[in-house]
């Protein structure tokens, strides 16, 4: 199918439901379709992997297009500039997790994007910055302690923005640090401590919001990754 074949077939799968979900996260309705996930990740296992195509998909504006267009780029063939582009577009929470979750921490250079967006202005790079640096910690093997470190740092120093969608994923990302080990449990209790006690509304924010679930962190043998003792394999344990 082409593109707007492909758009043809999401609308004869909408449903009102669906569409007020997507209209109630900001999405202006002329841009929503209104089909559920599942629908877009079976159409994109039909579907080939081409930037072109994903390209037309996305540039139709339509938000459930967008998120089948992640799911069908070649990140192998993707340049850094066209990644930019396509988040400067953003300007919903689940478009900006689902575009660095499906693609961007795919590729080699996403670091950079966490350094160049952590700083910047755009409520959804700077929340992808946060979001970049959760998938990381949670998918990326080779991840050192080192590198770690640094994302502490980073949060630490940039997690006093008052909006809610960067404040929750600033402590999604100090969250996963610390289930880590039990040496980053430590850190990111230290460091959520520090910002307890900076005074700012936001990071204060964060620092209860991780206090909470880390100082109730528990191992279980099913899993290499700590979790919370609130959770339903942590309170079996």
């Amino acid at each position: 199918m082409n593109s707007k074949e492909i758009i043809d077939y999401l609308k004869s799968e909408a449903s009102e439901k669906y569409k007020m979900n997507v209209v109630k996260m900001g999405i202006p309705e002329k841009f929503c379709i209104g089909v559920s996930t599942s629908t877009l990740r079976n159409l994109a296992k039909k579907t080939e992997k081409s930037n072109e195509l994903a390209f037309e998909l996305w540039n139709s504006h339509y938000h459930e297009a967008r998120l089948l267009a992640v799911l069908i780029f070649d990140y192998k063939n993707i340049t850094y500039t066209q990644i930019e582009t396509l988040m400067t577009d953003v300007s919903s929470w689940d478009l900006c997790d689902h575009l660095c979750k499906n693609l961007i921490i795919k590729l080699p250079f996403y670091e950079d994007y966490i350094l160049n967006w952590i700083t910047n202005s755009h409520i959804y790079k700077k929340r992808a910055a946060f979001v970049l640096m959760a998938s990381s910690t949670i998918h990326d093997k080779n991840l050192s302690s080192q590198k770690l470190n640094s994302y502490l740092k980073l949060i630490y120093e940039n997690s006093y923005y008052e909006h809610d969608h960067i404040k929750k994923a600033a402590s999604w990302a100090l969250k996963e640090i610390g289930k880590t080990d039990f040496e980053f449990t430590e850190k990111a209790l230290l460091t959520a401590y520090d910002l307890l006690g900076s005074g700012n509304k936001a990071q204060t924010w964060v620092a209860k919001d991780v206090i909470k679930e880390l100082e109730s962190i528990v191992k279980v043998k099913e899993r290499k990754r700590l979790i919370s003792s609130n959770s339903k394999m942590g309170k079996e344990r």
